[in-house]
């Protein structure tokens, strides 16, 4: 794949083939002319075309229709605004259904998905895959070789549903023949002599449909993932023998789908896209009024998880990504409509051009007149005419006109990296191990012990690099990883929260990643568990234990949120409003430092934050999921000189960096707030949007919902580098 161009790609997806629905009076061509003038005065430099309509490319089987793109390519072309093609499979043709009833989805044997939303289809079935193949490679042969293609997104938010069909049940079988070659050994690694599970041959498993072994979940959760990995890598070959030099292939992640693990996904694919959506007007206001008990679902509340969203993003090549669709007005149904405060646009783009997006695509260029999705804004109203909205787009894009290659793949820093796990959070989601206040299982329990670290890093002025595990250690040997050594130069902090499913071999690389001189953060379930979710024989947190200096055998839910103290002269700054909630782990002491202890009758007895100097690094260990005050004084005292330069901002502000690709310090600056502020520049900056400069301390005002996109000529350090790394490292 060849360079992108040397600018934020800024657009829309762009949908002209339902003109004739909007107006029955209005001549399309018309209506394309008027779009595209009005895009290239908003300074768009691409669209999202065709990848929703299979019933519009093929209206019956075998019949194609393929010329209606052409004006759209052509026009958009000759605006210098560039296209990229989606492939249609995500919206199967009725046609194909009624031809083929047995390509239906299944969400539990036997129970075919109907018709009438999307994504209703086995997508393995062979029938599914001949028709599939077929429209893909008559699109891919017409227009790869049109010049304003730059680039192709396969399908359209993979992983929906989990599919139980008949076929798709036999391959898991063959599956676990392959992986474990014999019956026998399956019930011994499996555990399946409980309940008298013990199969006699591979014909005696049972469907997922009431399956309780946690062992049979992990293992189908994945198989279910390499479904959607193998059918997106699929088209992205079929697409590339047709594509061009330099045009790229992606597809769009929605990063809460059930059937994805975007980093697998994303090695098919020569750029990592997704969907961020967020609630605007107060669900980007700081101070963040959003409850810690709030769940972050397909779209997120709070300026700390949008920022959580985009790092997930990068985190799944650990590079630059293309924001695919995002909000351009209320997003979801009609009973829930909240389109930004002016400025707001302005704000959420460029929070994600700071953390590495190279193009902000809105969903979508006009609002639908019709369908599910009818109050779902786009950038023009349903009349059609230009409003708020487009005033407020055109004037981001004239700002990433302005600023041109300086933002184009930032590359953003890094003061503390958190470690994610697929597994982990497909285990927790079944069998949570945390509950509701009402006593029910908390499916979300992965991301409720996971998120108040990242929150405590956001407010605490750090900014947060996610990596997924197998991208720091594969024991499969299929992707190559880091060296401890090399891990501690690009993460000297490396926080692992709810890291229950990890082999033996992971656990063992984090212990020398912390005997190189990194320091490692164990946070509550992890190394619990092993690679097929059994409970390690070796007492908590397993094979950690000697590193970590402590270990467990007790843990406990906790019904009510329990103050922390800090030790008199220890070195952790315990905030008098700390607290400790969720979870509880009995940790005693070895030979390590505690550092904060539990003010409880019962609790009490037992650290809830130690840590131990381990070879040249250090192994700090949270026995509990951290309320907002101790997770910032967490945050802080892991990483004391946060890479950004800039400390004791306002509680409406925050301030990202990164470095550019040409070696320069670019520095973003929000105010999330009605009230105006100002801030002293860390160093000479300049502004890049209106060139003025703006020498150390000078004051930097910042209106209502502000942003300010600052540069330095000074080359900074990698992105990982430099950061503190507690108070002795």
């Amino acid at each position: 794949m060849a360079a992108l161009p040397a600018r934020v790609l800024f657009g829309a997806a762009y949908y002209h083939e339902y003109t004739p629905a909007y107006d029955p009076q209005l001549r399309p061509d018309e209506r394309l002319k008027t779009d595209l003038d009005l895009m290239a005065e908003a300074n768009f430099t691409v669209i999202r075309v065709g990848e929703s309509v299979w019933s519009t490319w093929e209206p019956e089987n075998g019949r194609f229709d393929l010329d209606w793109l052409q004006p759209v390519l052509d026009g958009a072309h000759e605006r210098g605004i560039s296209v990229v093609l989606g492939t249609p499979t995500y919206a199967a043709p009725l046609w194909l259904a009624r031809q083929y009833p047995e390509i239906a989805g299944e969400r539990r044997t036997g129970e075919r998905i109907g018709f009438g939303a999307r994504q209703e289809v086995d997508f393995t079935h062979p029938a599914f895959r001949f028709h599939a193949e077929r429209v893909i490679r008559k699109i891919a042969a017409r227009y790869a070789g049109h010049p304003a293609v730059i680039g192709w997104q396969v399908d359209n938010e993979p992983g929906l549903h989990l599919l139980h069909n008949h076929g798709v049940f036999q391959r898991f079988v063959d599956h676990l023949r392959t992986t474990y070659a014999d019956v026998e050994t399956l019930n011994r690694e499996w555990g399946l002599v409980y309940w008298s599970h013990r199969l006699s041959t591979w014909a005696d498993l049972w469907t997922p449909d009431g399956n309780e072994q946690p062992q049979y979940d992990v293992a189908w959760r994945a198989f279910q993932a390499r479904q959607v990995t193998d059918f997106i890598g699929w088209q992205a070959d079929l697409v590339r023998e047709y594509a061009q030099p330099g045009q790229f292939v992606t597809t769009c992640i929605s990063y809460t789908r059930q059937g994805v693990e975007d980093d697998e996904m994303s090695d098919r694919l020569d750029i990592a896209s997704g969907n961020p959506y967020y609630d605007m007007q107060d669900g980007l206001l700081l101070p963040d009024p959003t409850p810690d008990t709030h769940e972050q679902i397909w779209k997120t509340t709070g300026v700390w998880a949008m920022y959580q969203t985009a790092d997930w993003m990068f985190s799944s090549r650990l590079a630059p990504f293309l924001v695919t669709e995002t909000n351009a007005n209320s997003i979801g149904f009609p009973w829930d409509n909240r389109p930004g405060y002016d400025g707001q646009w302005r704000q959420t783009a460029w929070a994600h051009v700071a953390r590495g997006a190279r193009m902000i695509e809105y969903w979508q260029w006009q609002t639908l007149r019709f369908g599910a999705e009818t109050y779902w804004g786009g950038v023009l109203p349903h009349s059609g005419q230009p409003g708020r909205t487009y005033a407020e787009v055109t004037r981001l894009g004239a700002e990433f006109d302005k600023a041109g290659p300086l933002v184009a793949g930032l590359e953003p820093d890094c003061d503390i990296a958190m470690v994610y796990s697929m597994p982990s959070k497909w285990l927790m989601q079944k069998y949570p191990p945390l509950s509701n206040p009402d006593g029910a299982p908390d499916p979300a329990s992965y991301h409720r012990v996971f998120d108040p670290f990242y929150r405590g890093a956001f407010e605490a002025g750090r900014q947060v690099r996610i990596v997924h595990a197998r991208q720091l250690h594969d024991p499969s040997g299929q992707r190559e990883g880091m060296t401890p050594e090399d891990a501690v130069r690009r993460h000297p902090v490396l926080v692992a929260p709810a890291l229950y499913v990890v082999d033996d071999a992971t656990v063992d690389w984090l212990a020398a990643y912390a005997h190189a001189g990194g320091h490692l953060v164990l946070g509550p379930r992890t190394g619990y568990a092993d690679q097929e979710a059994r409970a390690r024989l070796e007492a908590a947190p397993g094979r950690l234990t000697e590193a970590a200096g402590v270990h467990y055998d007790e843990f406990s839910n906790l019904l009510h949120d329990v103050p922390v103290r800090g030790v008199p002269g220890g070195t952790l700054d315990v905030p008098s409003d700390a607290t400790a909630t969720h979870w509880a782990e009995g940790l005693t002491v070895t030979d390590a430092e505690v550092l904060a202890s539990y003010e409880h009758p019962h609790f009490g007895r037992w650290p809830a934050v130690t840590t131990r100097r381990h070879g040249a690094g250090r192994v700090t260990c949270v026995g509990t999921v951290p309320g907002r005050g101790l997770a910032r004084s967490l945050a802080a005292w892991l990483a004391p000189a946060p890479r950004s330069g800039w400390q004791g901002l306002p509680a409406s502000v925050t301030a990202t960096t990164g470095v550019s690709p040409d070696g320069r310090r670019v520095h973003i600056v929000h105010n999330w707030s009605w009230e105006p502020t100002s801030v002293d520049a860390p160093a000479d900056l300049t502004d890049v949007l209106d060139d003025r400069p703006a020498p150390a301390g000078a004051a930097l005002r910042l209106g209502p919902w502000d942003v300010r996109v600052l540069v330095s000529d000074t080359a900074g350090p990698a992105s990982g580098a430099g950061a503190g790394t507690g108070p002795d490292n």
